[in-house]
């Protein structure tokens, strides 16, 4: 049905601009990265307890999984803390476009877990990568701290991507996610009991509007944003979702643009350095479908989030 595939389709953009809004979130929530993560991961956390039950999803897992689990859910908490720290130590797009490099990291992450051959055109596309960066590095030098956190946001964003590429093949994602936020809320919560002044009276005390964004971007930008990316792929080949994402940067830029003109507007030299690691970040989706007559390579097919 033509309609039906378009819904989605349109569905998919929706989740893929909302992707790219997290990141405006982040430059309008005002509390530090640490506990901006730990207030989505519990929030996204009790709304995605509450879909399993409405739903009447079984979640529950051995030890021996719970414990898997409970690593990506520090990996996801160190991906998402160093991505919005990056954006307080440098900008909306320089964080997006380091971002981008992620594809780069999974190119050669990948091979090692799942015991493959690293594709030729991967290792030119990895140093078109490295150009790129090294362009928007030489022009935005005293964004030099958000570049290499948005760099290792990339790379922690790339082994979560792999790990759950391989727990969905036996687990529900919505279930995944569930146990991840919750190990994410658990492990920066002994990280604050040890390495900082724990949960003091200042911690709970937000503004209104940081309490509105936090809930848009645990519900929205979080929970909503994994179940819908979730249903569109039983509609939409992998291909399409996978390749759409990628377009996630190119959204959050021009969102940064349009609010944030005074900050955002960058030099001639980071834009040529974000073209070319977004173009060759689709290109490498292009040919990894050519190669499978539409189904990516990949084993990672799932959507990230931001």
């Amino acid at each position: 049905m033509p309609n039906a595939k378009l819904n989605n389709y349109l569905h998919l953009h929706l989740l893929v601009f909302i992707a790219g809004f997290t990141a405006i979130l982040g430059e309008l929530i005002s509390i530090g990265s640490i506990p901006l993560v730990w207030y989505r991961m519990l929030m996204a956390g009790i709304l995605m307890f509450f879909y399993l039950k409405l739903v009447k999803i079984d979640y529950k897992i051995s030890l021996k999984t719970k414990f898997k689990f409970f690593v990506a859910g520090i990996i996801i908490a160190l991906h998402w803390i160093t991505f919005f720290e990056a954006i307080n130590q440098s900008n909306v797009s320089i964080t997006l476009a380091m971002f981008s490099t992620g594809a780069f990291f999974a190119s050669f992450i990948e091979p090692m877990i799942f015991k493959r051959r690293i594709v030729w055109y991967e290792i030119i596309f990895g140093i078109i990568v490295i150009l790129g960066v090294f362009l928007i590095t030489q022009s935005e030098i005293k964004y030099i701290n958000g570049i290499l956190l948005g760099i290792a946001s990339a790379l922690f964003s790339s082994f979560f991507a792999v790990l759950n590429g391989m727990f969905v093949r036996t687990y529900r994602a919505s279930v995944i996610s569930f146990y991840e936020f919750f190990s994410g809320v658990i492990f920066i919560s002994i990280f604050l009991l040890i390495f900082k002044d724990g949960f003091n009276a200042s911690f709970f005390v937000l503004s209104l509007n940081d309490w509105i964004y936090l809930f848009i971007l645990a519900s929205i930008c979080t929970a909503y944003a994994f179940i819908g990316a979730v249903n569109v792929m039983r509609y939409l080949s992998p291909y399409t979702v996978v390749l759409s994402y990628n377009l996630e940067p190119v959204y959050g830029i021009l969102l940064a643009l349009i609010l944030f003109p005074e900050t955002e507007t960058m030099s001639v030299q980071f834009y040529l350095g974000a073209i070319l690691i977004l173009s060759t970040v689709l290109l490498d989706g292009i040919l990894k479908n050519s190669k499978r007559g539409g189904k990516v390579v990949s084993k990672t097919n799932t959507p990230k989030v931001l």
